[in-house]
């Protein structure tokens, strides 16, 4: 129950994979499962931040190497639905919900390679900083139009 309005509150619920705009795969490790023989929690924000910088790094948006700008996560979170477990490939489903000037929220869906219904839906904000002073920078015009193409 909401206790501001003695309303039961929603309960977060898995969504489909046509709700996101791209997808990365990504493959379960040995260490990735814990004692109960599932991925343990902590991985899945390892999968969304993996997920997001794969997909900027292969479309050339992003360079962690060379470039000025850099992303930091200042907030994330995650629901989780079903288990996932070693060995299975996964996919990152990644869309883009809020663009700001320097900064920007991914909302991330962890799929079965095969599922419809995610396994696991969360968001992560990133504010883009200069790589030395870590200050925020407006975000560059070709990181800004592709994370609008990202868009859902």
């Amino acid at each position: 129950m909401n206790a501001s309005t003695n309303t039961p509150s929603s309960r977060p619920e898995p969504e489909q994979r046509s709700q996101y705009v791209a997808f990365e795969r990504i493959t379960t490790r040995w260490g990735d499962n814990d004692v109960y023989g599932h991925v343990n929690n902590v991985v899945y924000y390892s999968w969304f931040d993996t997920g997001v910088n794969q997909h900027l790094i292969r479309n050339q948006v992003l360079d962690i190497h060379h470039g000025s700008v850099i992303g930091l996560v200042i907030e994330t979170h995650c629901n989780y639905f079903a288990p996932l477990a070693f060995p299975q490939a996964i996919d990152v489903g990644i869309r883009v919900a809020h663009l700001g000037s320097s900064s920007v929220r991914y909302e991330v869906g962890i799929f079965a390679a095969e599922g419809d219904l995610c396994a696991a839906r969360g968001h992560f904000i990133h504010v883009y900083v200069d790589k030395e002073s870590r200050k925020p920078v407006p975000l560059p015009e070709n990181l800004r139009t592709f994370l609008q193409s990202l868009r859902a």
